[in-house]
Parts: structure tokens; sequence; C-alpha cells
């Protein structure tokens, strides 16, 4: 496993719309993998987003357990071709990304929502998300 490099803004990959993946094979595994490892080398980081590392491909991992603001979660989840639906409440807070260094800015964002998404498996999950893993979800 592998730690990759964090495109930072204005990378131009980071504007671009993601590609749906549409085969789960070694090389989609591998990626995962390495997000996971790259996610997991920066300190207080809950996820990260395949274009932040250089990949089109629609595929986030997050794991908001490992930060101080986290109640009850579902530990590290694998998102291939996420979707995100039925928001409910509202929530605003400070946020910072990997790909914006050194910059916060407050967030309004769901309070709770619904994440479906397949897994590394090609098994389609579905997740009731609230409080900061919702938040984390919607970045």
């Amino acid at each position: 496993m592998s730690i990759l490099s964090i495109r930072r803004f204005p990378d131009a990959i980071l504007k671009i719309p993601t590609r749906r993946v549409h085969q789960i094979d070694e090389r989609v595994r591998r990626l995962i993998d390495d997000m996971v490892t790259t996610m997991r080398r920066h300190p207080r980081c809950v996820g990260i987003a395949a274009p932040q590392v250089g990949s089109r491909l629609r595929i986030a991992v997050m794991d908001a357990s490992v930060h101080p603001k986290a109640g009850g979660n579902h530990g590290l989840l694998v998102l291939i071709n996420p979707e995100l639906d039925e928001p409910d409440g509202e929530s605003i807070g400070r946020e910072g990304c990997l790909s914006v260094p050194d910059f916060t800015g407050s967030v309004r964002r769901a309070a709770r929502l619904r994440l479906r998404a397949m897994d590394q498996d090609g098994r389609w999950r579905e997740w009731r998300l609230e409080g900061f893993e919702a938040v984390v979800a919607q970045h």
C-alpha cells in the first residue's frame, strides 16, 4: 500500500466531474487500499475522495471514528459510486480539507442523511448517518 500525493487547489482534477465505477478490479482495489493508507497517514484526516489523489473515479473513503468530534459512527466506509439523499436538519461547522491546506471555513450541511454506495466487494450498502459522520460524507 502506497501513500499517494494529495492534489491541491487549484489543480484542475479537483474541478472535473468524476466517472462512475463500472468494474471493481484489482486496479480499483489497489486505489482504495492506497486511499485508506493515505487518509490514515494524515493526522485528523477523516476522508479522501479519489480526485484528491489524482483519480477521476467516483470513489471515497471515510472514517469519522478517528476524530475527536466523532460520536456514534460506522468506522471505515469505502464508498464506490456514492449517493446521498434524504437530508434532514442543519449543521454549521468549521471544515478543512487536505486539498486546501491552511484554510478552514464555516459550512452549512445536513445534520442527518442516507448514504448509499457500493463497497469494495461490489455490494450495494446503505447507512443512516448523523452528526459529524454525516458532515464528513457531504464534504
